[in-house]
């Protein structure tokens, strides 16, 4: 029987194999859902520039709308999902340690962190591949859900 945590979004109960965080990197792909996407954002462009796009992906789930970003909940049971780019980073280990930066899963920010970086299942046409996620780890308060789970149609959609 697996190892279980439970974060802040009491939510959000995983596997602790899919809670692994700041551990040795054994897996290439990193999922994408939100800011990542955005064309100008300097961390978007980082991305772009070490990893090969593979293709889009989904994972059942809810996004919400945080305010200046999204937060992704993962939700087996849910009938929607949470649409995204998937990609194959070239220096997985150095790639992962800039983006948590951006994502405030630093040393030097405070617990608990509001993401999580976890390693989940993403659907693709072609099947599941494992790929990294960050997942939103704080209360959802009365936050929007972001319809159709494709943040920057929303975002398109706000202006």
């Amino acid at each position: 029987m697996p190892i279980e945590f439970t974060s802040v979004n009491t939510n959000l109960t995983l596997p602790l194999f899919k809670a692994i965080l700041m551990m040795k990197v054994t897996c290439s792909y990193i999922f994408v859902y939100g800011t990542l996407l955005i064309n100008g954002n300097n961390y978007a462009a980082y991305l772009q520039k070490h990893c090969k796009l593979i293709g889009e992906g989904k994972i059942k789930g809810r996004l919400y709308d945080i305010g200046e970003y999204p937060g992704a909940v993962i939700d087996i049971n849910a009938n929607q999902y949470i649409y995204g780019n998937i990609y194959l980073m070239d220096d997985a280990e150095s790639i992962l340690g800039f983006i948590d930066e951006y994502e405030g899963l630093g040393p030097d920010e405070p617990q608990p962190h509001e993401y999580l970086r976890s390693m989940v299942g993403i659907e693709t046409d072609n099947g599941s591949i494992r790929c990294w996620m960050y997942i939103y780890n704080w209360p959802l308060n009365d936050f929007v859900e972001v319809p159709g789970g494709k943040y920057l149609a929303y975002t398109a959609g706000k202006i």
